[in-house]
């Protein structure tokens, strides 16, 4: 029997973080006896977000312009550069307002059991920032797991005879925690505490 275009919809919904096979059926049968206020606009929504959205050029961050609003913000240090694994940890960065500088988003981590090697990260665009721009510190914002600290180690003996301090977000941050889950004050006293 051929698919029908609830259950491509409930499919593909069940593929998102956090949906399992129930809830993206729970979620589809709400927007379906919702449809005009609820998946209209999302269908629009959606169909924006793929028109419009594109990755800065520069950080990585998605915006619907590029550079993106961070980039092009003039208040913004110009000598930080905070370094995330995907744009999730750049937001909730932004989220905690601790922080005033630049980023650059990596696009993961070094990882030896999923084949990610230093030429899958946004490395060489990071390294051209370095030496094109008067950056005096890279904040080292990575995930305190062991393929967060490998990539940090890496990037840290990489970039080790350019004039750049490196320094990385103080302890405080559980291991295996990502910084999408933790709360603004945690990231707040581990920016101020970086070492």
């Amino acid at each position: 029997m051929p698919e029908t275009e609830i259950d491509t919809l409930i499919r593909l919904f069940s593929r998102l973080p956090g949906f399992g096979r129930r809830s993206a059926r729970r979620a589809v049968l709400y927007l379906i006896k919702k449809k005009e206020t609820q998946l209209i606009p999302l269908a629009g929504a959606i169909q924006n977000v793929i028109d419009h959205v594109q990755t800065c050029p520069i950080c990585g961050n998605l915006d619907s312009q590029a550079p993106c609003r961070i980039c092009r913000d003039e208040r913004r240090d110009e000598n930080l550069i905070c370094v995330v694994q995907d744009v999730a940890d750049l937001w909730a960065i932004e989220r905690s307002a601790a922080f005033r500088g630049r980023y650059h988003v990596l696009g993961g981590l070094l990882s030896a059991i999923e084949g990610t090697g230093p030429e899958e990260l946004r490395l060489p665009v990071l390294e051209q920032r370095l030496h094109q721009s008067g950056v005096t510190e890279l904040i080292l914002a990575l995930p305190a797991t062991v393929d967060g600290q490998t990539t940090g180690h890496y990037i840290t003996e990489r970039f080790k005879e350019l004039p750049v301090k490196i320094s990385s977000l103080a302890q405080g941050i559980p291991i295996g925690g990502e910084l999408d889950y933790l709360d603004d004050g945690t990231i707040q006293t581990a920016l101020k505490s970086r070492r």
